[in-house]
């Protein structure tokens, strides 16, 4: 049967897509800038020569801009959300009505039997923003013709998630964590696996329409003791103190800091972390009736497992802010990065060398993240630092993969624009903040049958301001590329050693 999954690029979006593949399913997936699609990621359907992915491009807050969906469609997952959008806050619940209402009008002329939506958990009567929204959503799309089922989960416990990561971040920076009174709240989370399964055993089951079902874990906890419990999972000692006054500015604004979440999805977050997200509506079970769900202990060692392997298959950091690489971004920017009429500064350094070029290519495509950036690190996690305290992305955000990376990846601060290994070439974009444009590019050519290193700088300013910061760093670069360079080529990683017991 063919299935359309809208957010088909975020976190949920992407793998369920191999899901549904894996069982058979024909899927069409609807994205906001097909360029960021990353195919790799089904490449065993791909290569095998089955036909049974079809990419669209569409954003459901502009109607005009989705591209037809074929008419024998007969079911639909709805995985489209605002939270982390960069609008304001009082906008992403228009946003997301409008995406809703236009996602029924978009359906409408189908062979649509049944839509599925993720939500979240709403037993409350006093919602979070957030949390209102997604309600909301589920009330508008009630009003399709179609069979509605509805899936609420509570915080998903994941390699990638957005909570996940949150935790991670939080137990292994600190060993003290100074933490607001909803930490004492209830919650039920839910493994990422059985999110999926979830997702599937409803599909097209007549029990399933018009219905709607709370998802979670077997262990209802304090956000203390998830905390507590990622720490027990990593063997590491952590204490948790409880400060009642700390308001929830604040404790977003902490968030935001410490952790690789945006503010606008801190916010968020701790804003929802104040209702009690425990399962009520637990009729999934009569239609799941032997599924098991893993507990949280087990679902954060799968988790980490994933993490420490290098097999994290989707991120909330690979979307983007506004969903969709602009022109202005993606395409204008590239033209302007070479346009050497309008006014950019480069720095541009070329270092011949004679090691292996597959072991240079896999350092660099390793760059940022845990590795690093190879010299003066220090200098890197001052920068992040700045950025963040200037409300952007700084460097927590990381990477997806330890030595993969694809066009609209996250890398720290950097958008990756061309990650071409073939022609050994890597051109990132910067989304801190900045008075301008930066662009980092690196490229490995030959001259005179040698090897030569080349990475470039290019920076397009805005005013006088910004040239004055391109030339504040002038020395800076001096001393920073040529070295990073070096070390680059030099760099080689240690050998991991694995204890049998």
């Amino acid at each position: 049967m063919k299935i359309l999954v809208t957010g088909a690029n975020g976190y949920i979006g992407k793998r369920l897509i191999n899901y549904l593949l894996s069982a058979g399913h024909n899927v069409v997936a609807l994205v906001r800038d097909t360029r960021r699609f990353d195919y790799n990621c089904y490449k065993k359907f791909i290569r095998s020569g089955q036909k049974r992915l079809k990419v669209l491009q569409g954003d459901l807050t502009d109607l005009s801009s989705c591209e037809q969906i074929p008419e024998d469609i007969v079911a639909a997952y709805y995985l489209v959300h605002s939270m982390s959008a960069s609008k304001p806050k009082s906008d992403f619940y228009e946003m997301e009505t409008l995406c809703a209402k236009n996602f029924i009008e978009l359906v409408s002329k189908t062979q649509i039997e049944q839509t599925i939506y993720l939500g979240g958990i709403a037993n409350d009567h006093e919602l979070s923003k957030h949390l209102s929204s997604r309600l909301h959503v589920e009330e508008i799309l009630k009003e399709g013709d179609y069979h509605l089922t509805v899936l609420r989960a509570a915080i998903i416990i994941g390699s990638g998630s957005a909570s996940f990561e949150i935790i991670r971040d939080l137990v292994e920076k600190l060993p003290i964590m100074f933490t607001p009174k909803w930490v004492d709240n209830k919650c039920q989370p839910i493994a990422i696996y059985d999110v999926m399964r979830y997702l599937l055993a409803v599909l097209l089951k007549n029990e399933a329409f018009d219905q709607a079902f709370d998802i979670g874990g077997p262990d209802i906890l304090s956000y203390k003791e998830m905390l507590l419990g990622y720490a027990k999972a990593r063997g590491l000692k952590r204490w948790v103190i409880d400060i009642p006054f700390m308001s929830t500015r604040f404790s977003s604004y902490w968030l935001y800091l410490v952790t690789s979440t945006t503010y606008s999805l801190a916010r968020a977050l701790v804003d929802s972390l104040k209702n009690e997200v425990v399962c009520k509506r637990e009729g999934i079970k009569n239609i799941i009736p032997q599924h098991k769900c893993y507990d949280y202990e087990t679902a954060v060692k799968r988790a980490l497992y994933r993490v420490n392997t290098n097999n994290v298959f989707s991120s909330w950091t690979d979307s983007l802010v506004k969903g969709a690489m602009e022109d202005s971004l993606y395409l204008d920017s590239i033209e302007r990065l070479y346009d050497r009429q309008k006014g950019v500064f480069i720095d541009e350094n070329e270092i011949e060398f004679d090691r292996d070029l597959n072991e240079v290519i896999e350092n660099l495509w390793s760059i940022g993240g845990t590795r690093g950036w190879y010299y003066m690190d220090w200098a890197w996690e001052i920068r992040g630092f700045l950025d963040k305290l200037v409300g952007g992305v700084g460097l927590r955000r990381g990477r997806r993969s330890e030595n993969l990376l694809e066009p609209g990846d996250a890398l720290d601060f950097w958008r990756v624009l061309i990650a071409n290994r073939h022609n050994k070439h890597l051109l990132l974009f910067a989304e801190m903040k900045l008075p301008g444009e930066a662009w980092l590019e690196f490229k490995i050519k030959q001259r005179d049958k040698k090897n030569i290193f080349v990475i470039r700088a290019t920076f397009h300013p805005k005013g006088l301001l910004g040239r004055l910061y391109w030339y504040i760093l002038i020395p800076v670069h001096f001393f920073i590329f040529k070295e990073m360079a070096k070390a680059i080529i030099n760099y080689r990683p240690k050998q991991k050693t694995i204890s049998v017991t």
